[in-house]
């Protein structure tokens, strides 16, 4: 039997043709991994191809590192040589070759992201660029953004001339970072791709050694690909036009890292020759999650036509869930699964996944699945009271509570930045212990602790800080304490100034806590500070025992592509939440389309059951927000949607007339 006889009709055709730009368009759950590596195994065992004449190319080190595992147990001998590999690395490999022909040494060290901020500031301090105003991540982002455009410091201020000081600045950075990257002959990870091209472009010797190294090459993931990586495989593959690129433009859903949609929507504009392959025989899911899949990306017109199908049959129904807060929703969610792992015996937690539009979500489930003693992992992310800004709010509150916290006191004493050094710090923890007096009341008498010299000042200004806080607290309601410490601490601007890409990210998770903190004062029948930090340390304090691998995964839908669970849910399905405020008040129709593909992921990662859910009011910022149901649910038809068997038709489990405004569904009820 050959290994070909298990491939589908369409697969086959994408495995045996060989020569010329072909296009599969693998739809989620279709196999496209074992095209690709079939494929190869199909070059070398029917088509003779040297296996160093086969380059396949894909986005992460995991990705590359599953594909290299199946082609050597799929080939055996002479799959080593078969060059598997992300962009990055087969672009530093070259480098390495070839980079004294740009002017850099073959020893070039590449700089990681914390690297990039730290030269970014030297750049900001020497042009004098007042980062209060332009901040360096911004600076760092708009560079990257023209790399992957291919755009060099010199033309970016061409096309930029004029528009803005703000863009004269960043022309400026640009600039003189790339000149202080080639002083150090360093380069970032967008030079690696955009150096490559460079190379290929002034060099048509280098070139011509890797077009004919290079006899077939594929892509996986091209959906994916940048401007950059577009041009670098049209270069590769441009003498022998062997180029097969395997995508899903319904699952392209990286715009923000640069990924460019019309590199796979326009595949055949640029090889009109080109071979088209549809595979829409899903291996994974039920028809009726296909279905629901199908209706939603539908509505998009920017994408390729193609409908997903599967052997497996009907399955069960979409269920659809409504209900009246977030804690209701989370409560739903993981008694469901409780109730699920009773019911049936061969089911684990680790068959669920809770998918989520933003990471600030997790918090309401995160608290539930603890109370629930339901175990969970959080995917992509830490457990909500274990975030970076998380503690650090949960640290000022523990001094304002309680000054003798020295843990809490030390952790904010220099955040945001103050500039008080750890040199400073101590010799005040010194001072304390010589004394017999906490950390905090060392600081109270620092103008005693003479080594501290010019530093007193500033500690004395955290004191007062802090002794504003706590007259504060004593006049009003909790949340306006958070709110006045973040405020007066200016955190938001420290957070979107600090070395953290996912600063927007940090900021939303600390607008929930201040939800967190609101939902307590309304449900507690004394509120206090003391009592809000004691709930939130037995909640934070989740029992670690068992099976880490029997969990529930928590996660971002972005997080959730690739994967595939026999159960999933996908909350939070409300306009504002998902699709985002930012997509749906965006006068770039592309970003809708985007938030649906997303969907169209979500969807697809569940095999045999999925449940929607959603809310008539969710806190957002510590406000309630009443947002209507997400959009993305009216396009599903109603037929597909299950009804609750204990509800009465006026409390049916699901959507009745949603188009018409009239929600109706189950709650959990307390």
């Amino acid at each position: 039997m050959s290994i070909y006889d298990n491939l589908n009709k369409e697969q086959a055709e994408a495995v045996k043709r060989t020569e010329g730009p072909v296009l599969i368009l693998a739809g989620a759950g279709s196999g496209k991994t074992r095209v690709i590596t079939h494929r190869i195994a199909y070059l070398m065992d029917e088509c003779g191809v040297n296996p160093w004449n086969i380059l396949a190319i894909t986005f992460t080190n995991k990705a590359a590192g599953e594909m290299r595992e199946r082609v050597d147990n799929l080939i055996g001998f002479g799959a080593e040589s078969v060059w598997i590999s992300t962009f990055h690395s087969m672009c530093v490999r070259i480098l390495r070759r070839h980079i004294d022909l740009l002017g850099y040494e073959s020893s070039f060290t590449i700089y990681d992201t914390d690297d990039q901020k730290t030269l970014m500031k030297e750049v900001c301090k020497y042009l004098k660029i007042d980062t209060k105003d332009l901040r360096e991540r911004e600076i760092l982002s708009e560079i990257s953004s023209a790399k992957n455009e291919l755009i060099t410091p010199l033309q970016y201020r061409e096309e930029n001339t004029g528009v803005s000081f703000r863009s004269k600045r960043i022309a400026d950075a640009y600039d003189e970072y790339q000149k202080r990257l080639r002083k150090n002959n360093a380069v970032d990870f967008d030079d690696l791709l955009m150096l490559t091209v460079e190379l290929f472009h002034s060099h048509d010797e280098v070139l011509g050694i890797y077009q004919n190294r290079f006899r077939y090459i594929m892509v996986d993931e091209y959906q994916d690909t940048n401007n950059a990586q577009f041009e670098l495989v049209r270069l590769l593959a441009g003498k022998y036009r062997n180029l097969c690129v395997v995508g899903d433009d319904d699952q392209s859903i990286y715009r923000f890292r640069g990924a460019n949609i019309r590199n796979i929507l326009d595949f055949e504009k640029v090889y009109p020759d080109a071979f088209v392959v549809k595979l829409e025989q899903n291996y994974r899911s039920t028809q009726n999650v296909l279905d629901a899949a199908n209706a939603v990306i539908r509505n998009n017109t920017g994408r390729k036509d193609k409908s997903l199908w599967t052997d497996k049959g009907a399955g069960e129904k979409i269920h659809v869930r409504v209900f009246d807060t977030a804690r209701d929703e989370a409560a739903f969610v993981a008694e469901d699964i409780e109730e699920k792992c009773r019911r049936e015996r061969d089911l684990h937690y680790g068959d669920f996944a809770v998918l989520y539009r933003t990471n600030a979500q997790a918090r309401a489930l995160e608290e539930r699945f603890v109370l629930a003693s339901v175990p969970y992992n959080v995917v992509g992310g830490t457990n909500f009271y274990d975030r970076r800004e998380i503690r650090d709010m949960i640290a000022y509150l523990k001094t304002v509570e309680n000054g003798q916290d020295e843990i809490a006191v030390r952790r904010i004493l220099n955040v945001p930045r103050r500039g008080i050094g750890q040199t400073t710090i101590s010799r005040i923890a010194d001072y304390a212990v010589s004394r017999d007096i906490t950390f905090f009341e060392a600081m109270e008498r620092c103008r005693n602790i003479t080594s501290i010299g010019r530093s007193t000042g500033k500690i004395e200004s955290f004191v007062s800080l802090i002794r504003e806080f706590r007259e504060f607290a004593g006049n009003n309601r909790l949340s306006e304490l958070l709110r006045h410490i973040i405020v007066k601490t200016e955190y938001d601007a420290y957070l979107r100034d600090s070395d953290d890409e996912d600063g927007e990210d940090r900021i939303s998770n600390v607008d929930e806590l201040v939800s967190k903190i609101t939902d307590y004062e309304e449900n507690a029948e004394e509120p206090t500070l003391a009592g809000f930090l004691e709930e939130v340390a037995l909640v934070s304090a989740i029992d670690e025992t068992g099976d880490d691998k029997d969990r529930v995964l928590l996660m971002t839908l972005h997080s959730a592509k690739g994967l595939e669970f026999p159960h999933v849910y996908l909350t939070g399905m409300e306009d504002g939440v998902f699709p985002s405020s930012m997509a749906l008040n965006s006068i770039d129709d592309e970003a809708e389309e985007e938030e649906r593909r997303l969907a169209y992921v979500g969807i697809t990662r569940a095999k045999d059951d999925l449940t929607l859910t959603y809310c008539r009011t969710r806190m957002l910022r510590g406000e309630v927000h009443y947002n209507p149901a997400s959009r993305f649910l009216t396009e599903i038809p109603e037929q597909i949607f299950d009804r609750d068997p204990g509800e009465s038709d006026r409390r049916a489990g699901g959507i009745k007339s949603i188009r018409g405004g009239f929600v109706v569904g189950k709650s959990v009820q307390r």
